[in-house]
């Protein structure tokens, strides 16, 4: 039996997807303004440029595509539960965790190398831009990873289906987000 709060409607919109939206909502105010306030500094520091340069474009791409895959596989989850298969379901959701796992250990990586070749959230403003807002990124990656850990267990039992769908929007959010982020700090050098 699903508690009422998941199946009222009020509004016309289930109350689970009203309540993502809103939790979305707060995020781009969040995301929104530190990447507007780290475009109208770097507008007006161009020598951000000289410690930009020492970002790994590589293995920025890596990661972009690691995290477009993942929203694939998202994708699959939901349609998996929209046709009732909630085993399948969570068989996408597992892997799209597993691209969250790989986007952290990439992420992990590149942060162990830049940070042994002295490039630290105190070097510069531009670093420390850097590290925050990847940081504050990588934080919804693995809070996106546990939450759809836990979607997948109820849906690999059939339970909660709807949930499948409500992880995904959140994911795509998390994956709009490094749209944003990846030519920001690894292309515009």
């Amino acid at each position: 039996m699903r508690p009422i709060a998941t199946t009222r409607a009020a509004t016309g919109i289930a109350t689970g997807k009203l309540a993502i939206w809103w939790v979305l909502a707060s995020e781009v105010v969040i995301f929104g303004g530190l990447l507007a306030s780290y475009v109208m500094h770097r507008l007006g520091h161009p020598e951000w440029a000289d410690a930009a340069v020492h970002t790994n474009t590589w293995i920025g791409a890596i990661n972009t595509f690691v995290l477009l895959s993942s929203s694939l596989t998202a994708v699959l989850a939901h349609q998996a539960a929209e046709r009732g298969d909630g085993k399948k379901a969570a068989r996408y959701l597992y892997y799209t965790i597993g691209g969250a796992a790989t986007f952290i250990g990439v992420k992990s990586y590149e942060w162990w190398y830049e940070i042994s070749h002295g490039y630290t959230i105190t070097s510069n403003t531009f670093w420390a831009f850097y590290y925050s807002a990847a940081g504050l990124h990588a934080l919804h990656v693995i809070a996106g990873a546990v939450i759809m850990f836990i979607v997948a267990r109820d849906a690999a039992k059939n339970l909660e289906l709807h949930r499948v769908e409500l992880i995904g929007i959140y994911w795509h959010f998390v994956d709009i987000v490094w749209i944003f982020l990846f030519p920001l700090l690894y292309i515009a050098k």
